[in-house]
């Protein structure tokens, strides 16, 4: 390793903002379960409920739409044990979502004996309203449909209030995984359309091992997960009582826009350097909304494997798409369903900022990226075209 690191990665996991970390070691503290009735169970319960009006003002619900989990996968499952509760008589899911969402789906379908179908979307990665209107027409009469609302991989934005109206008016319910967006880009339960979302407090600078199911309004939740009847009876287990107090803390810093527009001038820094040195970088999904933070970024001839091992190398930390996979580097499914070419895709990385990211970070890291392009064209005899003023 050469230097100081550099952690480019915000959207696999953000670095605990301090905030967070002294809410979660004052939690810590404490002794009490949040069940209890005696001072310290009321101490813990009351940091439980703090944190609860936090998220909820994230996203702009009540508290009572808040049940927290162990993070956005149990979330996701959670969403999707509303299936039969609904009566769903399909399940449709974007060709674009997080694993989580896809198992999700598959097991609830399974259990419910309805049909899982897959929403293709367009060459940026958005879903395709026409194919979903066609999709909603032959799903019966109460589809449960699934798209996130921003893509992990690219940052992509979902067109979520016109899609909600389509769900809705085929009597349908509409969930979203609203992970990435959160404290990112605006987003708004309730004039999105959406019904019920999932949020996870490690992507929003919170600890790991916590997340919450929330819905646009209160209703019943046929819990996933039973047994002493916490959370309303929505998701039993003794509550993550330090961890969730640090969620809460992340959820009132994340709500922060301007953080948000100096991550995209960084970002945007970052996009302007790389294509004035390699013209032949592409910016996936770059000509629609995303994420403020996010570039996913590929060239021809270059191989993710192998950079992201140059870049680590640099002390450099990014990724080459989902990172819940435990050292497995592989085709991204996103790139795949956007329709992008094998070669192109085989070299994506996606660099994802987030509250520590400085010019310096930026600076290095174009460095590191246009040096591995130079070294892949000498090795190679190909590879991606340098501009003269930098070769």
């Amino acid at each position: 390793m050469t230097g100081e690191r550099t952690y480019l990665d915000y959207n696999a996991t953000a670095p605990l903002r301090p905030e967070a970390y002294e809410a979660v070691c004052a939690a810590m503290d404490g002794i009490g379960n949040a069940s209890s009735v005696h001072k310290e169970g009321r101490d813990a319960r009351a940091l439980v409920e703090t944190a609860r009006q936090s998220v909820a003002r994230l996203v702009g619900v009540e508290p009572d739409c808040v049940t927290f989990t162990s993070g956005g996968t149990e979330a996701n499952h959670l969403a999707f044990r509303q299936v039969a509760e609904h009566g769903a008589t399909n399940i449709l899911y974007s060709a674009v979502e997080h694993p989580s969402v896809a198992e999700a789906a598959r097991l609830a379908g399974a259990e419910a004996n309805v049909p899982v179908t897959e929403i293709p979307v367009d060459d940026h990665g958005r879903v395709s309203l026409a194919a979903l209107e066609d999709l909603l027409a032959g799903a019966g009469e109460h589809p449960f449909v699934s798209v996130m609302a921003a893509n992990n991989e690219t940052g992509v934005l979902q067109p979520l209030k016109e899609i909600a109206d389509l769900v809705h008016g085929h009597r349908g319910v509409l969930h979203t995984d609203a992970v990435q967006i959160a404290g990112k880009a605006t987003f708004d339960m309730r004039s999105s359309g959406v019904d019920m979302a999932t949020l996870s407090g490690h992507k929003i600078g919170g600890p790991l091992g916590v997340g919450a199911f929330v819905l646009a309004e209160d209703a019943h939740v046929a819990a996933r997960q039973t047994g002493g009847g916490q959370e309303r009876g929505r998701r039993s287990g003794t509550e993550n009582v330090s961890g969730i107090a640090g969620f809460g803390v992340a959820a009132s810093l994340a709500a922060n826009r301007d953080d948000a527009e100096r991550m995209q001038r960084l970002r945007d820094r970052l996009e302007t350097s790389l294509k004035a040195s390699v013209p032949d970088v592409e910016f996936f999904s770059s000509s629609v909304d995303r994420l403020p933070n996010t570039s996913c970024l590929g060239a021809p001839g270059l191989k993710a494997e192998t950079l992201l091992m140059q870049l680590d190398l640099a002390g450099l930390a990014v990724s080459a798409g989902s990172a819940c996979s435990s050292g497995k580097v592989a085709r991204s499914h996103v790139l795949d369903a956007m329709g992008v070419d094998d070669e192109l895709a085989g070299g994506a990385v996606r660099v994802s900022l987030g509250w520590k990211t400085s010019e310096k970070d930026i600076e290095k890291f174009c460095a590191a990226w246009i040096k591995a392009v130079q070294m892949s064209k000498r090795t190679s005899g190909s590879g991606p075209r340098l501009a003269a003023a930098e070769g």
